[in-house]
């Protein structure tokens, strides 16, 4: 017996079947019986998204937790890129949070990662004029290579460049000329071998006479010692001297003084007083006056070169008409 299908109910089922096909993706791209509430971010970039598509995942420390809504050029500055993103409420977004582009293994989709905050950090919320808040961005792993990568080609080409100007045809003329100096001087070093060692043993016998004259000067410091130091007493002697004798003279301009007074008071015997007596006092001024001059001399000459006691003083210069003795 012959089956015999109905061209209606095959095309229904077909309709059906396609429809609730379509109906169960959209369920699945919506995410429908699974929906959970969501909190706008924005977050901008300075490097190129590429591979970054809408509803790209994101993620916190691996963890899907939301989705890329909108991507776009930043209106106030072109060189930037601005991500609308929605992502779970409740999910620990702090103010110190980074994101990331990332790219999922060898297929190269990229997606937005999440850095955790700081447990200490505000929880990064709205602005009162519900201006979604602002998520930082920080390089990616291909920008920090393309940078550094960037950086190591620059100075390579400035060392090349410098190379290039160190093995220039001067420079290498001249280092030609320095090692050629350096190797005659080496060479004359080795011909003059004999002439050096000789000089370097003259210059150890010298060393050693005079650590002997060194040696042999030590008793003789030695010796000056004690004499300079009994020049001290001597000093402070000669000084009391020199002030008793200033003393005697003091003493005698009083007395002269004293005598003037008395001739002016007797009339009488002024004039025997001044021819008698004042004239020997003068005359002992005039002899205390050199002698007390002398022995200051003398005190100032030790205290200067106190090794005149031992050695004498410098010898005078002959005076005209005096002839050396032969």
């Amino acid at each position: 017996m012959e089956d015999k299908l109905n061209p209606t109910a095959v095309g229904a089922f077909v309709l059906l079947l396609g429809a609730a096909l379509v109906a169960g993706v959209l369920w699945l791209a919506a995410g429908v019986g699974s929906r959970q509430p969501t909190t706008a971010y924005q977050s901008i970039f300075t490097e190129s998204v590429a591979g970054l598509n809408l509803d790209a995942p994101v993620k916190y420390l691996g963890v899907d937790v939301g989705k890329v809504q909108r991507i776009a050029i930043d209106p106030d500055n072109p060189r930037q890129v601005r991500l609308d993103l929605q992502i779970v409420q409740g999910t620990p977004v702090k103010q110190d949070s980074e994101a990331v582009l990332k790219s999922q293994g060898l297929t190269g989709i990229a997606y937005v990662e999440l850095s955790g905050g700081s447990p200490g950090s505000p929880a990064l919320v709205a602005t009162a004029d519900g201006v979604p808040p602002l998520i930082r961005s920080k390089p990616s792993l291909s920008a920090r290579l393309e940078n550094v990568v960037t950086a190591v080609l620059a100075s390579v080409d400035r060392t090349s460049s410098s190379l290039n100007t160190l093995l220039s045809d001067d420079n290498q003329a001249a280092i030609k000329r320095s090692l050629a100096d350096v190797s005659a001087l080496l060479q004359t070093l080795a011909e003059q071998r004999g002439q050096l060692a000789s000089g370097i043993a003259d210059l150890a016998t010298t060393a050693r006479h005079a650590a002997q004259a060194s040696a042999q000067l030590g008793p003789a410091v030695a010796a000056v010692g004690p004499a300079l130091a009994g020049i001290g007493p001597a000093l402070d002697k000669v000084e009391a001297a020199a002030a008793s004798v200033d003393r005697m003279a003091q003493a005698a301009g009083l007395a002269s003084t004293r005598a003037g007074q008395a001739a002016e008071a007797a009339l009488g015997g002024v004039q025997q007083l001044r021819g008698d007596t004042l004239p020997g006092v003068d005359r002992l001024l005039a002899e205390l006056g050199p002698l007390v001059g002398s022995l200051r001399q003398l005190s100032e000459q030790l205290r200067t070169q106190p090794g005149s006691l031992l050695v004498g003083g410098a010898m005078r210069a002959p005076g005209p008409g005096e002839g050396a003795t032969p």
